[in-house]
């Protein structure tokens, strides 16, 4: 079973990304962005309790995000593996997925690292405001905010992996298409290789 985190800061590209990985890998695309999205649109109580925090570029809380990620990888038992896009953004996320795909007698394959410099997410995020309507895009200081929660509390999962061994760094900055080769050919090595 193939299991990645596609990782990256906010406007790295990571959900453009995502959809090219699952048609040519067949995987099940995991966004907790998405998740939570469709839950504010529904109004539901999670959807309103994420809202708070991201409407404050804050991350929500652990075992809010735990839980509902679990129950979406619950729901996809015959998958040929997950793409995790926007999870883990904490080492106690981290733990618990890792705790998580053990009980289900799975690994994580590798975590694939976009990397792109800020002023360049600045600018990607402020266009994405301009085309997806999302307001947490439009507000310099949420995204900056973000930005930073990101550097702060998120960027330390890289050396958790890289300690696994499952850490891989991809330039995120060039064409689409370039990006998305480079990701197939890193994929392809670990299914080779796994």
């Amino acid at each position: 079973m193939l299991n990645i985190i596609l990782f990256g800061p906010p406007g790295a590209g990571k959900g453009t990304q995502s959809e090219k990985l699952i048609a040519k890998y067949n995987l099940v695309h995991l966004s907790t962005g998405e998740i939570f999205r469709n839950n504010i649109k529904a109004a539901t109580e999670l959807g309103i309790l994420a809202k708070s925090f991201m409407d404050k570029g804050q991350l929500v809380t652990d075992d809010v995000t735990i839980k509902m990620l679990e129950s979406e990888v619950n729901k996809s038992p015959d998958a040929k593996g997950f793409i995790f896009d926007g999870f883990p953004r904490t080492i106690p996320q981290a733990n618990a997925l890792d705790t998580f795909l053990t009980k289900r007698g799975q690994s994580l394959s590798a975590l694939l690292s976009l990397e792109v410099n800020e002023p360049e997410l600045r600018l990607r995020l402020a266009e994405r405001a301009k085309s997806s309507g999302r307001p947490d895009d439009a507000n310099p200081e949420v995204i900056q905010k973000r930005i930073d929660v990101y550097n702060n509390e998120t960027l330390p999962l890289i050396k958790h992996f890289d300690a696994q061994g499952k850490y891989i760094a991809i330039n995120g900055i060039g064409e689409i298409n370039e990006i998305s080769n480079i990701l197939c050919s890193k994929i392809d090595e670990l299914i080779v290789c796994g």
